[in-house]
C-alpha cells in the first residue's frame, strides 16, 4: 500500500491535540516555525529527523505516526480527532459503540454531554485540571464530526446492545452515581428522550441509516469499521460517551490489517443477522420506554 502523506499529517494533528501542547509550543521545541508545522499537518513531507523528534515529543512511535501496522492512541481527544478525519472520506460506517452512537445522537444529547463528561472525572484525580480543559477540546472535535456526518451523510449501520440500552434508561445520562436526586431525575428524562429519538429514527427508516438492537451480549470494547473508496479501516476503542463515559483510561487502536478487518466484519455480520430490526426493533424500544414510564 503506498504511503499517504495526508494521513501522516492527520495523525500528527490528532496526536498534537491529544498532547495538550499548542502548535507554538511544539514548533518552538522543534526549532521550526508554526507555519512549517501546519504544512506537515497538511501532508507536506517532513525529514525523518523531524518525525523522530515529533514522535518523541508527542509520546508516540514513528511507526504509529507513519501508520505502519497499528496506530495506538492513549488520548480520547486524539482518538476522536482521528475518527473525524477518517469519517471525512468514508462512504459507509459500521458502529458498535454502547447504547448511543454519537453520530446519530440528538442535539439535546450534545448539549448535555459536556456536563456528563466533566462530572465523570473523579474529584481527587491528579490530572483533573488538564482533563477538564480537554473536555472542551473534545467537544469541539465531536461537533465537527457531527457537522461532517450531517453534511456528507455516509451510510451507517448502528448496532445497539439491548442490555446497555435498558441500563441507560434505568440509570440516565450520568457521568457518576453520586448525583443529587433531582439531577438524576433530569438525566433519566434525557436518556428516555434519547431512546425515543432513536426509536423514531428506526420507525422513519431514513435513507442510509440502519439500526439493529442486539438482544445478547456485546463486546465491552467498541469498534467501528470504515469503508473508504480505496481501503477499509478498523477502530477499536475503550473510550465511550454517554452513560458512565470513559475519556481518561485506555488505549484505542486503528488498523487496516486484513485479518483484523475480516474477523470484525464477520462479527458485525453475525450480530446484524441476530439483531432486531425494523418494526421488531421499534416494538422492543417502545415496550422498554413504556416500562420506564
Amino acid at each position: 500500500m503506498p504511503i499517504r502523506f495526508d494521513d501522516i499529517g492527520n495523525r500528527l494533528k490528532a496526536f498534537r491535540l491529544g498532547s495538550g501542547l499548542s502548535a507554538d509550543e511544539i514548533a518552538n521545541r522543534l526549532g521550526i516555525s508554526r507555519t512549517a508545522l501546519y504544512r506537515f499537518e497538511k501532508g507536506e513531507l517532513a525529514k525523518i529527523e523531524t518525525l523522530e523528534k515529533l514522535s518523541e515529543l508527542l509520546s508516540v512511535s514513528v511507526p504509529t505516526l507513519l501508520g505502519v501496522g497499528v496506530e495506538y492512541i492513549a488520548s480520547s481527544v486524539a482518538y476522536f480527532e482521528r475518527m473525524r478525519q477518517i469519517e471525512e472520506t468514508s462512504e459507509h460506517i459500521i458502529v458498535l459503540a454502547g447504547p448511543i452512537s454519537y453520530l446519530l445522537a440528538s442535539d439535546a444529547f450534545d448539549r448535555a454531554l459536556a456536563d456528563v463528561l466533566r462530572e465523570s472525572l473523579p474529584d481527587g484525580y491528579h490530572g483533573r485540571a488538564r482533563a477538564l480543559a480537554q473536555v472542551d477540546e473534545l467537544m469541539a472535535v465531536l461537533r465537527q464530526r457531527k457537522e461532517s456526518y450531517r453534511r456528507r451523510q455516509p451510510g451507517i449501520v448502528n448496532l445497539i446492545s439491548a442490555t446497555e440500552m435498558e441500563r441507560f434508561l434505568r440509570n440516565g445520562l450520568v457521568g457518576r452515581d453520586d448525583l443529587p436526586d433531582a439531577t438524576r431525575a433530569e438525566r433519566r428524562a434525557l436518556a428516555r428522550a434519547e431512546a425515543a429519538h432513536f426509536t423514531a429514527m428506526m420507525a422513519d427508516e431514513p435513507i442510509g441509516v440502519q439500526i439493529g438492537i442486539v438482544p445478547d451480549t456485546l463486546p465491552h470494547t467498541s469498534f467501528q469499521i470504515f469503508r473508504q473508496p480505496d481501503r477499509h479501516l478498523l477502530a477499536l476503542s475503550p473510550f465511550r460517551l454517554g452513560e458512565q463515559p470513559n475519556i481518561r483510561v485506555g488505549v484505542a487502536m486503528i488498523t487496516a490489517a486484513p485479518e483484523a478487518l475480516a474477523l470484525h466484519e464477520k462479527m458485525a455480520k453475525d450480530l446484524w443477522a441476530r439483531a432486531l430490526k425494523g418494526p421488531a426493533a421499534v416494538a422492543f424500544m417502545r415496550e422498554r420506554l413504556e416500562r420506564i414510564d
